[in-house]
């Protein structure tokens, strides 16, 4: 299959002006494949020769105008076409096959109940699996889709649907959309409908969730009619589609997907177990993000991937944003969890080799394959940090002012970088496009740290700067009161770079912290007295989101080698106890578990820090047992299962189907200790397999897929891996589930002989599967617990391997700077 370059986009957006396509699926031919009848109407400005993008099962016919084409002459997924200048019609049908990887038309048979579900996911070049298009998001166009579904099914879309007297349903037409934004999702729905500002609204789920989407849809209406009213008060552009439905689909890659008028979420958001207020927020976010890309996004298109940030950066600053200001009665400050979770996704981005600018040149960005590696941190997280600095930098009245600017100039068009920087520019007197080429087209992290001179009551602060942005930041000063807590003495603005120092008066303050507002993207030091501190007092610090400001600069102090792993946790051990934000200690808890315990400390080392995990734990559990603080329980508990170094305790929960004190066992909870259970060898087949008879549903069976592969046991290794490797049957979901399962550090020399074996399976998987199945192999298959210099060297020497396709070598430059760090960690 060829990629899509950029020249032969650009080449092709001058020879045609695409306006409308009528598509035609038929979903009732079978399991496997699925009718596809695509009717274009473009407009060839000139005589030329060009291809139309397809990947069929089996294509039966194409007739441009009334002229059959020869379908012998499809070259992997072109169909070359020679045109005249004047209108055209392309009439292209195919059968199509459907996917059990999550790219282009997905398909779902829910083992509750046996009722099977379909939708499209057709994001960067997937349409071709669904329809033939001109596919390239410069090639805007009205879409028509008619669509024959098996009885009892609904069908939803862009636009709203209507079931015509012969059974097929019929989309109204929608706007002017990039091919990628198309969708359609079709099954045995369970829908919740109402409506909003005039405009039907509704979520969907399948029929075995219904009564866990009943119980939040309050919470998940609430949350989108809020959001819809913000974003309202802040664009001028209205809504731009006639309705909006949000389905919670199974086995979906990413969190969500924006398109236009039928957002897709992966259904783990509809909640079977117990969660966290955390994970409610995290839900609020992703449901702001993905409305925010009806305007950045769909209603404004990016002319290529090169500016995929646009879309993605400022949907994750608004969706942050956006929660904080309309559901601050739910949540009460989201920009704790981005500190502590998703920034620290874009600092580890920016230090890998493969880290690139936020706004990447054009020129490293030729085609769709290397444009799918920037869905990382960078675009996300880094960029959505650059935006917030920009609005403190620029004023939101002005970077609003600038972006409806933007809507109103390139509504139901395409807009690039320049277009953006020229339109923010044009509401502002401040030099946003020198802003831009500090902040948008550079790489990696600045380095902030604070420098004290003076003495007696006369202090000058000097933040010294590694890297080379400004930054403007809030400073926090802190002094003990007499009980010994930290208070806010001041705070104050700082550009960094300096025109001179700041003048602090009264006594040398206990605490300094940079950035205390979490206002920009940078990593931290303290100096020597703010340092010790930080160590010994943070959960004495008022403010939880100046705290994750101090844990992240502990996480990359660690991470620098700065700090020891030790010390990381006895810190952890001295304050997390006391700690009230649940985002705080999921994200401390996250790293120690994950980082620390799993590949910073050596093997000899690891019992020591994972009873030191255990005993925050147990302490957050004697602090609980009230029943006051559910989510620091249900925290407590998971940190509990997760670290057990012995079966007795968690094996007893189990047994009695509760946590002594509550709460109860759900089957998130069930499968966890499972889990658990079976890497310290103290449970079997047997049981897992009681337990998914008692759990038969989608998530029970990855459940059992993971603890199945989990056990330390030979044959149970070489079964899992068999299913990863050998064969092509495993699902998106069920493929993670074992790889998840597979490599465990208390397992590392039964499957030592698995490590060299990863790189040619994991190669040859690619090369079958795409880049969706390479991208989940990088990820969780990789062996992340061998952290030697062999292992290291072994990786690199796959790096010049010409049969890694794109998506598995970025994965395998990232994993092994993981690596390379962890070993560098070990030895700091």
């Amino acid at each position: 299959m060829s990629v899509l370059t950029r020249d032969e986009a650009q080449t092709r957006a001058q020879l045609l002006d695409v306006h409308h396509y009528r598509v035609d699926l038929d979903l009732t031919t079978g399991d496997e494949t699925f009718g596809s009848r695509s009717l274009i109407r473009f407009t060839a400005r000139t005589a030329g020769d060009t291809f139309v993008e397809l990947k069929p099962e089996t294509l039966h016919s194409a007739v441009l105008d009334d002229t059959p084409l020869d379908i012998g002459a499809l070259d992997g997924n072109r169909l070359p076409l020679s045109l005249t200048e004047g209108e055209h019609t392309l009439l292209v049908t195919t059968t199509m096959r459907y996917s059990r990887t999550g790219e282009g038309m997905h398909r779902f048979k829910d083992p509750t109940d046996g009722e099977s579900y379909v939708y499209t996911q057709l994001f960067m070049e997937d349409v071709q699996r669904v329809f033939a298009a001109f596919d390239q998001p410069d090639l805007k166009a009205v879409f028509e889709l008619a669509v024959t579904a098996p009885e009892g099914w609904t069908v939803l879309s862009n636009s709203v649907t209507e079931q015509q007297s012969d059974g097929t349903w019929l989309a109204a037409p929608t706007p002017l959309l990039s091919t990628y934004f198309v969708c359609v999702a079709a099954g045995p729905w369970h829908s919740v409908r109402t409506e909003h500002a005039g405009l039907p609204f509704g979520i969907h789920c399948r029929r075995s969730l219904a009564a866990h989407l009943d119980a939040d849809a309050d919470e998940i209406l609430a949350v989108t009619k809020a959001c819809y009213d913000r974003y309202h008060e802040k664009f001028d552009e209205p809504y731009p589609f006639d309705s909006y439905d949000q389905a919670f689909v199974p086995e979906f890659n990413a969190g969500a997907m924006e398109n236009p008028g039928l957002v897709t979420f992966r259904d783990e958001f509809v909640f079977r177990s117990a969660v966290t207020v955390t994970e409610r927020q995290t839900r609020a976010m992703v449901i702001a993000h993905e409305m925010a890309h009806m305007w950045f996004g769909d209603l404004v298109t990016l002319r290529w991937w090169d500016d995929i940030w646009l879309n993605e950066s400022f949907a994750e600053y608004m969706g942050f944003q956006t929660v904080n200001e309309a559901c601050s009665d739910l949540f009460p400050d989201t920009w704790v969890d981005f500190g502590i979770a998703r920034k620290a996704w874009g600092y580890e981005a920016d230090q890998r080799p493969s880290t690139h600018p936020v706004a990447p040149d054009p020129e490293a960005v030729p085609d769709t394959a290397s444009a799918l590696l920037n869905f990382d941190g960078i675009s996300y997280a880094k960029g959505a940090s650059a935006l917030r600095q920009l609005v403190s930098w620029l004023g939101e009245k002005d970077f609003l002012a600038g972006i409806n600017i933007h809507f109103k100039r390139h509504k139901f068009g395409n807009a690039t970088l320049a277009d953006f920087i020229d339109n923010l520019a044009a509401a502002t007197d401040r030099d946003v496009h020198g802003w831009a080429d500090q902040w948008l087209r550079t790489t990696g992290v600045d380095t902030l740290t604070p420098r004290l001179d003076g003495e007696g009551t006369s202090w000058r602060l000097t933040v010294d700067r590694e890297g080379s942005r400004p930054h403007r930041i809030s400073v926090g000063v802190y002094d003990r009161d007499p009980s010994g807590a930290l208070e806010l003495r001041e705070r104050r603005e700082v550009d960094v770079p300096q025109e001179a120092p700041a003048e602090l008066s009264g006594p040398r303050p206990a605490l300094v912290v940079l950035n205390d507002e979490d206002l920009t993207y940078t990593k931290l030091r303290f100096d020597e007295v703010s340092r010790e501190t930080a160590l010994r007092d943070l959960s004495r610090i008022p403010d939880a989101l100046t705290r994750a400001v101090v844990w992240n600069a502990l996480r990359d102090m660690v991470r620098d080698g700065d700090l020891a792993p030790a010390a990381y946790l006895d810190t952890a051990v001295a304050h997390l106890p006391e700690e009230t934000e649940l985002a705080l200690l999921q994200g401390v808890l996250g790293f120690a578990r994950t980082q620390i315990a799993d590949r910073y400390v050596s093997e000899d080392e690891r019992p020591a820090a994972l009873a030191k995990i255990g005993e925050i734990a147990r302490a957050l559990l004697r602090r609980t047992e009230d029943g006051e603080a559910p989510g620091l329980r249900l925290t407590a508990v998971r940190a509990c299962i997760d670290s057990a170094t012995t079966p007795d305790k968690i094996a007893s929960w189990l047994d009695e189907g509760t946590v002594h004190g509550g709460p109860e066992l759900d089957p998130e909870l069930r499968w966890r200790i499972l889990a658990r259970l079976a890497v310290l060898g103290a449970t079997d087949e047997t049981v897992i397999a009681a337990e998914l008879e008692r759990d038969p549903s989608a998530t029970g069976e990855e459940g059992a897929a993971r603890c199945r592969a989990a056990l330390p046991d030979p044959a149970a290794k070489a079964a899992a891996w068999s299913a990863l490797f050998d064969s092509d049957d495993l699902s998106n979901y069920l493929f993670t589930a074992t790889a998840q399962g597979f490599w465990q550090p208390e397992q590392a020399e039964l499957v030592r002989a698995y490590v060299p074996r990863f790189y040619a399976d994991a190669t040859a998987l690619g090369a079958r599967r795409g880049p969706a199945m390479a991208e989940a192999a990088g990820r969780y298959a990789f062996p992340f617990h061998a952290v030697d210099a062999e292992s290291l060297a072994l990786g690199e020497s796959h790096l010049d391997d010409d049969a890694v396709i794109p998506a598995l070598h970025r994965k395998l430059v990232d994993q092994l700077d993981d690596l390379r760090r962890a070993l560098a960690v070990r030895t700091a």
